[in-house]
């Protein structure tokens, strides 16, 4: 059963994004500048996980009496696998909004603004993507190789310049727009686009908006062949996705204060995508079962953030 999503479900988790957003937005003040504290934080990454759990729990339990317990049960490990690797390669993702936000000197209060809206277009990015993907890998499974060895080649890359810092300077998308849009010179708050004698201008913080978006399309190139690894299910492969982007914020204000503590996190996901891409290669001759997938990417992750409070508790003393 390689697509259990009916359409009365993707209507219902579509519709359910869309509430969770407007939450967001008007109640929650998701509109209002704000530092937030890593209280807030810790409580928004409790609830999107509840969330997900419970989600999955439902999937687990309709699917029982509609198609059988030894499908809801391989659906149900899809899920929880999907959701846990995409959850922890969106820590690479903070780790690129702290250098982004520190070089255009972002004050905490307006990071949320600038995630909110990057949430909103990683969420339509991500389900085009991953709809051209599923439609893409059901014509030609054959690209699944090609996923893999992409993925193989990501992850030693990864290895190689994990302690690398690009120079956002000479980052292309933002080379061309300062040479082909109006940028304001000044600070604006949280506005992206300022009107000036009646000329249309972008401010600074529309840059790291674009950077951001521009950012997540780059993470998903990894991230969502990562996923179809794990199952070939859209339906799966969406609702785990969109789970994870919609905590990534909260996960960035609960890390943000102590990345540094989590430097080793690097070389940990590192070698969770070259271990998904050499799962995908070696797939016509040894199937990995997506338990021990899971297993695995939780020990790779678990070893990474073990060592690295390790090594910052001895570099402190």
């Amino acid at each position: 059963m390689n697509n259990i999503g009916e359409l009365w479900m993707w209507v219902a988790f579509i519709v359910f994004v869309l509430v969770m957003l407007a939450l967001d937005l008007f109640v929650f003040g998701g509109r209002q500048a704000h530092k937030v504290s890593v209280r807030e934080a810790a409580a928004w990454s409790v609830g999107w996980l509840t969330l997900a759990l419970t989600f999955n729990a439902l999937l687990w339990w309709y699917l029982r009496g509609a198609a059988g317990e030894e499908i809801a049960n391989a659906k149900a490990i899809e899920f929880l696998t999907g959701y846990v690797i995409e959850k922890s390669l969106s820590v690479d993702n903070v780790f690129v909004f702290l250098m982004i936000f520190g070089a255009f000197h972002v004050a905490p209060e307006l990071q949320r603004r600038v995630l909110l809206y990057g949430v909103l277009g990683a969420i339509v990015l991500r389900a085009i993507m991953i709809l051209a993907g599923a439609w893409v890998v059901s014509e030609f499974h054959w690209v699944l190789y090609i996923f893999g060895a992409f993925l193989v080649i990501t992850g030693v890359r990864m290895l190689v310049m994990a302690e690398h810092e690009p120079d956002l300077n000479k980052n292309p998308v933002l080379v061309f727009a300062r040479r082909h849009l109006r940028i304001s010179n000044d600070d604006h708050g949280e506005r992206f686009i300022v009107m000036k004698n009646g000329i249309r201008y972008f401010t600074p913080l529309f840059l790291v908006l674009l950077l951001v978006e521009i950012s997540d399309v780059v993470f998903a190139v990894d991230s969502i062949p990562a996923i179809f690894a794990i199952t070939t299910d859209p339906f799966i492969v969406f609702t785990s996705n969109i789970f994870a982007i919609m905590g990534l914020r909260a996960l960035y204000f609960l890390l943000a204060d102590m990345a540094d503590r989590f430097h080793l996190l690097k070389y940990g996901l590192a070698l969770v995508l070259t271990f998904i891409g050499a799962k995908m290669l070696i797939a016509p001759w040894y199937h990995v079962p997506t338990m021990a997938s899971l297993l695995v990417v939780v020990v790779l992750i678990s070893a990474a953030v073990v060592a690295s409070l390790i090594a910052t508790r001895r570099s402190s003393t």
